[in-house]
């Protein structure tokens, strides 16, 4: 599964659990209300483990960019230097959007 359908996921599932929690609370089922707890967290600790994954891809994305623009940049590859900085930038924004 990808990390945008994991995050998917886990978001319904913080949801469902949120849900689940309030209807136990509601009833005074203290059973329901700790189920529900419990998959709300699974489901942020599914989001969370989602988004790290995207910031290390981010990383190693930025990290390729930035070696392609410097091999480009000691070549004098003008073309070597756009790619690699647009992956640098790629990977920057990847990071930046699964804070």
């Amino acid at each position: 599964m990808n990390n945008q359908n994991e995050k998917s996921e886990g978001t319904a599932q913080k949801i469902g659990g949120k849900l689940k929690k309030g209807v136990g609370r509601l009833l005074g089922n203290r059973r329901l209300e700790a189920k529900g707890r419990a998959s709300e967290l699974e489901g942020r600790a599914r989001v969370s483990a989602a988004k790290s994954r995207e910031r290390v891809k981010g990383k190693a994305e930025e990290l390729i960019g930035a070696a392609r623009n410097r091999v480009g940049q000691l070549i004098g590859n003008e073309r070597l230097i756009a790619q690699g900085k647009a992956k640098e930038l790629k990977g920057e924004a990847r990071q930046k959007t699964n804070k």
